[in-house]
């Protein structure tokens, strides 16, 4: 076990009164795994965050780093390391001297802190800049020394919040790809906070999907995208269509699909349906008969490799679907062209028997 939180509540005193942060929160971050806090703005994830680190004290709840409850221990006796999104680096001092800063807080020996210093230098790709001062280097290098100095002391638990926030697109992407590949050489525990999903799925062993302070769902990139169980997590994690639905004479009509009573053994007359499909998980074609459903093409957006379409079907549902370039060319599709498709994965929720998604089997629709 590297990290656990039980039960962890936050509140906030405001002009406007009591804002609770973090509602009862729960989740465990096996060790030596890379896990992320996602979710979007106030969703409590960098509370959290710090409230593991000790920058934040629980209102209740407590917190386990490698079995050892920490929840009232100092700072400095938790075994942390900070990534924040300002870098927080010392701009009087030179790259090497911010790296030694933990060491010599421990007080390590002048000879224990260059070895190490010189081991973060070639491990962080920053050999010959640790005579340079941080106003001398890209941001990117900055956030590299920032993560140098947080793993100089060796801490048990490394949290890192939004650390790529203030980088452009490019080297952001860039430096993602190259923490995941230090975290397969170093195995520190590591709790990574941001909102970007195409970030945590790429690099991460584990997502923490929150929500208004709560945990929405806890599991494997595969697993949140795959097998979203909310609505929330549908739409955050990803792109998703939703369309409405409703359950009237033993039938749920869900857009263009009709599903007979026999499927639906807890529904009751008029229940409010929404059912959610991915746009990738639409086939599409211009032939007419390729696919038994038909839909005009209303509109199109170039994605780089993919491209987005928007469909308006027969019975008069709007939805978008995304697929690759070469497919769009190939069946030479355009802005107004009479499409044939088929959706291959379906879910839905019924509002009324509560907030969890299940799916359907769609081979046992009737059109």
């Amino acid at each position: 076990m590297g990290v656990l939180v039980e039960n962890l509540k936050k509140q906030f005193n405001t002009s406007h009164g009591s804002h609770a942060a973090v509602r009862s929160v729960n989740f465990e971050i096996p060790d030596g795994s890379l896990s992320a806090l996602l979710g979007p703005s106030g969703s409590g994830k960098s509370t959290i965050l710090r409230m593991i680190g000790g920058l934040e004290t629980p209102d209740s709840g407590e917190i386990y780093l490698n079995g050892e409850k920490v929840t009232h221990l100092p700072i400095q006796k938790r075994g942390i390391g900070f990534v924040f999104q300002n870098y927080a680096l010392f701009r009087q001092m030179k790259v090497k001297d911010n790296i030694a800063f933990g060491l010599q807080i421990q007080k390590k020996s002048d000879q224990e802190t260059q070895q190490r210093v010189e081991e973060l230098l070639e491990l962080l790709s920053l050999q010959g800049l640790g005579e340079r001062y941080p106003h001398q280097l890209s941001g990117g290098q900055r956030q590299r020394v920032a993560l140098a100095r947080a793993l100089a002391p060796q801490p048990k638990v490394l949290l890192l919040d939004e650390p790529f926030g203030a980088i452009d697109a490019k080297i952001r992407e860039e430096l993602r790809e190259w923490l995941r590949r230090l975290h397969d050489d170093i195995h520190v525990t590591s709790v990574f906070v941001t909102h970007d999903q195409e970030e945590a799925l790429e690099i991460c062993d584990q997502i923490i999907v929150l929500n208004q302070g709560q945990v929405e769902q806890a599991g494997s990139p595969e697993s949140i995208y795959n097998h979203p169980k909310t609505e929330f997590v549908a739409n955050f994690v990803g792109s998703m269509n939703i369309l409405p639905a409703k359950y009237q004479d033993g039938v749920l009509q869900m857009g263009p699909y009709t599903f007979s009573q026999n499927h639906w053994e807890n529904f009751e007359e008029g229940d409010e349906i929404k059912v959610f499909f991915r746009p990738q998980d639409i086939y599409l074609s211009s032939k007419p008969n390729a696919y038994a459903l038909q839909a005009t093409l209303t509109r199109v957006s170039f994605l780089g490799i993919n491209m987005k379409v928007e469909l308006l079907s027969e019975e008069g549902s709007r939805f978008f679907a995304i697929i690759p370039h070469y497919i769009y060319h190939r069946e030479k599709l355009h802005e107004g062209a009479r499409i044939s498709y088929q959706i291959e994965e379906i879910s839905y929720i019924n509002t009324r028997l509560g907030k969890e998604i299940k799916k359907l089997v769609v081979a046992d629709y009737e059109i």
